[in-house]
C-alpha cells in the first residue's frame, strides 16, 4: 500500500494517433461538441443511463463519474492491483470485524461542504442499507451486514458482522457524497469531492464537466470536460479524425483504427448468461451444446478485438484459473448434445431469445448473429432482441422482468475492477446474486468458502470454483477477454489501463504539446 498521503499519478504516452475516415454522421469541420482548447471532447458508445454514485459499478456510469466527479475512501492501482488512499489516508484492522479510517483533511464536496467522517458513515450506509437498492450493494457487498460510525471529524471505523480480509478493497467502490444527498432516492447530479463537477447534463444530447477550483489533489490540465455519445464506432473514430473530438472509445479493428488506435488490455470479459432455470435452458445437456457453438476464435477474430477465454475473471485476478480453458468449437457435437436431450423430451423446439445490448462492446448485433447462426447449427431455434441500455438493465438486474420471458440468453460483460474473484463470483454466479439468474446450493456453498479464505488458500477456493462452474454448473458461456481499443486526438496524451473502460480519469490526460 502506498504511504500515508500519497496521490496516485500514472506513466503517460503520446497516442498513436486515431483512426481513418468513416461514413456517418460526422461532418468534417464540424464542432459539434464544442467548448474550445481547454475543454476535452469525448465521445462514448452511450449515454450513462444514471450518474447516481451508488450504481458507479456500472460501466457506463463508472467511467464517466468514478474518480471524476466523486471519489472513494481507498483506490486500487489498476496496473499492479495494489491498494492506494483516496480520501481515507490510512486504514488499519482493529479486530477481527472492525476497521478505522483516517480521513484526508482539507477535502471539501462540490457543494463547499467539508468532507467528515459523518459524510463518510452517510455515504457506507447510503450505498449498503437503504431502499436505493444500490448496483453496488449487491456487487461488492451482497448480503454482507456492515456498519459505520465516526469515530470525530476525521476518523471512521467500520464494524462487519463477519470477519471480512478485504473490506478497505470493497470500500473502493463506496463513492462519498455529503449528507445533503437523497438518503432513500437516486440522485441524477451528484455532489461529489472529484476534480470535476457537473456544469450541464442535456439529457440526449451532451454532459459537461467543469474543473472543481477547490479540488484537494492535483489540479487536472483540462478546464472542462464534454461526453457526447454515439451508438457506431465508425461514427465515433470519424469524430477524432475530423477534429471533433479528443477522445474515441469502444471501437472495434474495423473502425478504421490506423496510427491513431491504442490497445489496451481491459479486465472486461464477455458472456452470455443462460436463464438456466427455464426449459431447454435448464437441460445441462442444451448448455452445454450452446458452449460447444459459440466460435470464439471467429468472433475475436472477425468481429471484436479480445481472446477467447472459459472463466470471468481475467489473468491477474485473485481466483483466476489457468486450467480452465475456452470451449472449443464443435457444432457436430452441439447437435449431439441437443439431439439427446430432445429424444428424453426436452423441449429443443422452444425459441430462445437472445437478449443484445446496443454499445455494450463494438459490433454487438454482429456478435449476437454469429450465436444465433451457432445455436441453429445445433439444432435450436433462436430470435435476437438488442435494446438499449436501459431495458436491457431490467434483464441484467434483480428483479428480473414479470411475466414469462420464456428462456433466454443475455449477452454481457464483466469487469472486475478489484483484483478479487469475491466480486464476481456471489452476485454473478450466487443463487440470490444481483446478477444471477440461476445456482445451486453446492456451488453457493463453495463460494462461501473461497469468500471467508484468505492467502493462497482464498486462490485456491475460487480457482476451483471456476472449474466447478465451468464443468459442473455450465451456467454461461464465456467468450472473451476484451481487448480495447480507443482513439486519441493529436492534442491530446493519455496512457489506457486496464480499469479504462469501466473509470477513464480525466485527471490523466494532458496536453500532447
Amino acid at each position: 500500500m502506498a504511504g500515508p498521503g500519497s496521490v496516485r499519478t500514472r506513466p503517460i504516452v503520446t497516442s498513436l494517433a486515431v483512426l481513418l475516415t468513416v461514413s456517418g454522421c460526422s461532418v468534417a469541420g464540424a464542432d459539434p461538441i464544442g467548448g474550445g482548447p481547454d475543454t476535452l471532447r469525448i465521445v462514448l458508445p452511450e449515454e450513462p443511463p444514471t450518474l447516481e454514485p451508488c450504481d458507479a459499478s456500472l460501466t457506463a456510469t463508472g467511467r464517466v463519474t468514478r474518480a471524476n466527479i466523486t471519489e472513494a475512501l481507498t483506490e486500487r492501482e489498476a496496473s499492479t492491483g495494489r491498494l492506494q488512499p483516496a480520501l481515507a489516508t490510512k486504514w488499519s484492522r482493529t479486530s477481527a470485524t472492525s476497521w478505522t479510517f483516517t480521513l484526508r483533511p482539507g477535502v471539501r464536496f462540490h457543494d463547499g461542504s467539508p468532507l467528515t467522517a459523518d459524510a463518510a458513515a452517510f455515504s457506507v450506509k447510503r450505498a449498503t442499507d437503504s431502499r436505493i437498492d444500490c448496483n453496488v450493494d449487491g456487487y461488492i457487498f451482497a448480503d454482507s451486514e456492515l456498519t459505520a460510525v465516526p469515530v470525530d471529524d476525521t476518523t471512521l471505523k467500520v464494524t462487519t458482522a463477519e470477519p471480512d480480509p478485504i473490506l478497505p478493497l470493497r470500500l473502493s467502490f463506496v463513492e462519498i457524497v455529503p449528507t445533503s444527498t437523497a438518503p432513500n432516492s437516486r440522485v441524477r447530479e451528484p455532489v461529489g469531492t472529484g476534480p470535476y463537477r457537473i456544469d450541464e447534463w442535456s439529457e440526449g444530447h451532451f454532459l459537461r464537466l467543469k474543473r472543481f477550483s477547490e479540488y484537494w489533489g492535483r489540479a487536472p490540465e483540462f478546464n472542462a470536460a464534454t461526453y457526447v455519445w454515439r451508438a457506431e464506432g465508425s461514427v465515433r473514430a470519424a469524430m477524432v479524425t475530423n477534429d471533433e473530438a479528443d477522445v474515441a472509445i469502444g471501437l472495434a479493428p474495423e473502425d478504421g483504427a490506423g496510427d491513431r488506435a491504442v490497445e489496451f488490455a481491459t479486465n472486461e470479459v464477455s458472456y452470455l448468461r443462460m436463464d438456466a432455470a427455464k426449459p431447454p435452458l435448464d437441460d445441462i445437456r442444451v448448455r452445454r451444446a450452446i458452449n460447444y457453438v459459440v466460435d470464439r476464435e471467429g468472433l475475436t477474430t472477425a468481429v471484436f478485438a479480445g481472446r477467447p477465454t472459459g472463466q470471468l475473471v481475467a489473468k491477474g485476478v485473485t481466483g483466476h484459473n489457468p486450467r480452465v480453458r475456452p470451449w472449443p468449437y464443435d457444432p457436430e457435437r452441439a447437435q449431439q448434445l441437443v439431439a439427446e436431450a430432445r429424444a428424453d423430451g426436452v423441449p429443443t423446439g422452444r425459441t430462445i431469445t437472445i437478449i443484445g445490448r446496443n454499445g455494450i462492446y463494438p459490433k454487438a448485433a454482429e456478435a449476437m448473429e454469429v450465436v444465433q447462426d451457432g445455436l441453429l447449427k445445433a439444432g435450436l431455434k433462436a430470435e435476437i432482441k438488442m435494446l438499449d441500455v436501459n431495458a436491457w438493465l431490467e434483464y441484467l438486474l434483480r428483479p428480473f422482468p414479470a411475466g414469462d420471458t420464456g428462456p433466454t440468453l443475455l449477452q454481457a460483460q464483466h469487469g472486475n475492477q478489484a483484483g478479487d474473484a469475491a466480486f464476481t463470483m456471489e452476485q454473478i454466479y450466487g443463487s440470490k446474486g444481483a446478477q444471477s439468474s440461476y445456482g445451486t446450493p453446492a456451488f453457493d456453498a463453495m463460494i462461501e468458502r473461497a469468500e471467508l479464505a484468505s492467502g493462497s488458500a482464498r486462490q485456491t477456493a475460487f480457482a476451483d470454483a471456476f472449474t466447478y462452474q465451468n464443468d459442473e454448473v455450465v451456467r454461461d458461456a464465456v467468450i472473451a477477454n476484451m481487448t480495447g481499443i480507443l482513439a486519441l486526438s493529436s492534442k491530446v496524451r493519455y496512457r489506457p489501463d486496464p480499469s479504462t473502460n469501466d473509470e477513464m480519469r480525466l485527471a490523466d490526460m494532458r496536453r500532447a504539446d
